[in-house]
């Protein structure tokens, strides 16, 4: 009786007899309900009362029970439930419900890279040693991902680490089969450990753990989760190596973090897949277990959904109400425009680039010539027959179904080109094995290039070193080839330049917000990584590694997912907007040689929409000098200009006071989006001259400071800033807030170009940079091109 009273208050539900019901014939598919934050209510009365709600759709009470795979309870409100078309329909139109939405299949996003960031354990700067003394100590990161290898030296326990916080809510499960043993599992390090898979299995049938094929517990099977976890917050492993390659010290970006592993994704189809009803479920509970960071490397591809639609950015949301830091890699879907992930402004994105470390793999030709590509080549290989691929294929594709036999390729090195048809180097490496080949030499673009490891080795080349083989191959009656171990060499690539993979801006949903945030290293990666799991996770592929090589922004997010859990120990009182913030004003556009950052996948300069504000800068974060922050009446003001109604919005966020005001302003501002008070400023429809405001927090030592500001104005746009000073109270001892005025006005005639630009504010000492993106879409007068003139100005506030 109590919940039944309660439901009115929760959800404004009328009490009528909907009539939606259950019908046999009826297909069934995984919905999500989600219904906003939880008024306060204990998790088992909001279970109750989402019961009470699904029950207006079904026949009988029974049938609602049984529908219900998961209650998100305490984190914020919402479930999971199998639902027809027909009662989706209905509850979404249903007042108190935010959105109602078919549960997706998301897909993953697949050492030396801290030193490369100026994050090494011997550093002695005398900026960064509060730091030293914590690396992120006690600060616990929440991975959501595909589970871990408890037993990797990464995760092993250390009687430094002291007691496990007593913020920690969680726990460590054993899970349905006996493959993971809380007792010997879990420790100080990895301090929580649970799984998820009623939507997976609900959607895509139930596991295969035939053999160990998957593992029904925390156990990692794919070995990404494992991958990014010992990457975020790893304890120190010496002597770690890829079969002798980059050998060295692994560690985590906050090697004295706790790790809290969710397992969300699952083995399917020689990848990880994910539910969103499975991923919501472990943000609702990573939020009251007391996590700090989330790091999740996972998405969707466009096109995007809401972000009231989307549970990575539901389960951000709140999050970031909570005060924890939510990370997500965002896609691998590059170079093409405007395929980033995970938009939202209340999570951090991040692209991913190189890093300054090669694998060159000298390649000797029967005629003494040598060309050196680049590979994981432990042994080398002995001299082999050098065929090209017509030879192989039938159209000189390298692809199965183009095989001439199965034994066409039989004791052969064969040459593939990426540009013969839609062909990857992985995709060559298992024609070629298929054929019975002994391996691949792999020519791509000089954009695309990598050096990915196969189970059949493979060495990458450019076009115009394939091109060279392919010529000496012709001209030879019988070509051979000698392959050399690979090498392992650091400083002398320029770095870091944006992976030709990275999923670029700008955002297709938000458009006014800066996607993505950062880039940090993403290609080559070396992290822990389950014996058991092949390092290729091709089942052909029989070797077995503690250490693998990995790329993607799978492997960024979690680097920056450390470098937050280093912010956090330093700074525990700081939003997740200040620390995004302090990783964004503090990020930088070159590389080591002093040039600006190379777009991978092109050949022109990176911009904003290839890095966000940049490659993060971890020492530097820690003390950005001043931080944009945002508190819930922000979030209140960008909600509006989504369209929500003051009704939903008083549903979605939290108040920080009784006091907050959640209403919108009257008449709606096309760019108010564009004037939450984010660490950038992106102006995607520019007709006419427009103002933002920013507000900045002076967080420096000491307190006082004076602030001037440069301006780099985007081509065909005048940009005026007011004031041009900002002045701190030496006297308060920090924490003074200043805000200044951006007026842009457009002064040329431009369709569907981006121009970059920015603003910097100095002390003399911080460097606080604010990335500028403008479109101009019409020319105006001569007087609105040049006044800039604060009558034009569109910002409210």
């Amino acid at each position: 009786m109590e919940v039944f009273l309660l439901l009115p208050v929760v959800f404004a539900l009328s009490f009528g007899v909907y009539t939606a019901h259950s019908t046999p014939e009826s297909h069934a598919d995984v919905h999500i309900v989600y219904l906003g934050h939880n008024n306060g209510l204990s998790p088992s009365l909001t279970s109750e009362s989402h019961l009470q709600l699904l029950s207006r759709v079904f026949t009988k009470p029974d049938e609602a029970r049984e529908a219900i795979l998961y209650n998100y309870n305490c984190g914020f409100s919402g479930f999971a439930a199998l639902l027809n078309s027909t009662q989706a329909s209905t509850l979404s139109e249903t007042e108190g419900v935010i959105s109602v939405f078919r549960s997706r299949i998301l897909e993953l996003h697949t050492t030396r890279s801290w030193d490369f960031m100026g994050l090494n354990l011997h550093t002695q700067m005398e900026q960064s040693s509060e730091m030293h003394l914590k690396f992120g100590a006690d600060v616990i990161v929440g991975v959501l991902d595909t589970g871990v290898w408890p037993e990797s030296e990464s995760f092993r326990d250390d009687p430094h680490y002291g007691p496990i916080p007593s913020s920690w809510r969680g726990t460590c499960v054993k899970g349905d089969d006996s493959s993971f043993d809380p007792a010997t599992a879990c420790n100080r390090k990895l301090i929580g450990a649970r799984f998820y898979l009623a939507g997976i299995e609900a959607e895509l049938g139930p596991l295969d753990t035939t053999g160990g094929a998957e593992y029904r517990s925390p156990r990692d099977r794919v070995g990404h989760g494992t991958h990014t976890a010992s990457t975020a917050g790893g304890g120190v492993a010496r002597n770690a190596s890829y079969f002798g390659l980059g050998r060295g010290v692994a560690r985590g970006g906050a090697p004295r973090a706790r790790l809290a592993v969710y397992k969300v994704c699952w083995y399917r189809d020689l990848t990880g897949r994910c539910s969103d009803a499975d991923i919501l479920a472990a943000f609702d509970e990573a939020l009251c277990d007391g996590v700090h960071v989330v790091s999740a490397s996972l998405g969707s591809p466009p096109p995007l959904m809401p972000l009231f639609a989307t549970s990575t950015e539901i389960g951000a949301f709140h999050a970031m109400q909570r005060g924890v830091v939510t990370v997500f890699s965002a896609g691998n879907d590059g170079p093409d425009a405007s395929v980033v992930q995970n938009v939202s402004p209340w999570g951090i994105t991040v692209a991913a680039s190189t890093i300054d470390r090669r694998f060159p793999t000298a390649i000797t030709l029967g005629n003494n010539a040598s060309i050196v590509g680049e590979s994981f080549l432990a042994d080398g290989m002995k001299e082999k027959q050098l065929v090209e691929s017509s030879s192989v294929f039938v159209d000189g594709t390298c692809t199965f179904d183009q095989l001439i036999s199965r034994t066409a390729a039989t004791g052969k090195l064969v040459l593939c080109f990426a540009t013969s048809g839609p062909v990857s180097s992985e995709g060559a490496a298992v024609a070629v094995y298929a054929g019975n080949g002994d391996g691949v030499i792999f020519a791509d673009t000089i954009s695309r290039k990598s050096s990915q490891d196969n189970f059949l080795p493979t060495v990458h080349v450019d076009l115009h070193q394939g091109t060279q083989i392919l010529y000496y191959i012709r001209a030879s009656r019988n070509a051979t080839v000698r392959i050399s171990p690979s090498k392992t060499v650091v400083g002398k690539t320029p770095a870091p330049a944006v992976a030709y993979f990275s999923s670029r801006g700008p955002s297709s949903i938000t458009p006014h917000i800066l996607k993505p945030d950062v880039t940090a290293p993403g290609v080559n990666i070396l992290a822990a990584w389950p014996p058991k799991s092949s390092p290729t996770a091709i089942p052909l592929d029989k070797r077995s590694t503690d250490w693998n090589f990995d790329s993607g922004t799978s492997m960024s997010c979690p680097h920056v997912s450390g470098i937050a859990a280093i912010i956090k120990s330093v700074h525990p009182t700081w939003s997740p907007a200040a620390v995004k913030s302090a990783l964004m004003t503090t990020a930088y556009m070159y590389d080591d040689t002093s040039d600006v950052m190379l777009a991978g996948g092109t050949l022109k300069a990176a911009d904003a929409f290839d890095v966000g504000a940049g490659h993060v800068d971890p020492l530097r974060a820690l003390d950005p000098g001043l931080l944009y922050d945002a508190g819930p009446r922000d979030h209140v003001l960008f909600l509006c200009a989504l369209g929500y109604t003051a009704a939903q919005i008083r549903q979605l966020v939290l108040p920080d006071t009784s006091s907050l005001d959640t209403t919108c302003p009257p008449g709606g501002d096309p760019h108010s989006s564009g004037d939450l008070n984010y660490p950038a400023i992106v102006l995607p429809d520019l007709s006419a001259p427009v103002t933002v405001r920013r507000t900045v927090t002076n967080v420096g030592r000491g307190g006082g400071a004076v602030y001037r500001a440069a301006v780099a104005s985007p081509q065909g746009a005048h940009v005026e800033v007011w004031p041009r000073e900002l002045a701190f109270n030496p006297y308060h001892g920090g924490g003074d807030t200043a805000s200044y005025y951006v007026t842009v006005a457009p002064a040329k005639a431009s369709r569907g170009r981006f121009d970059f630009g920015e603003i910097v504010w100095s002390d003399g000492f911080h460097r606080v940079r604010t990335p500028l993106v403008v479109r101009v879409t019409n020319l105006p007068d001569d007087a609105g091109a040049t006044s800039g003139a604060a009558a034009y100005s569109q910002a409210a506030y």
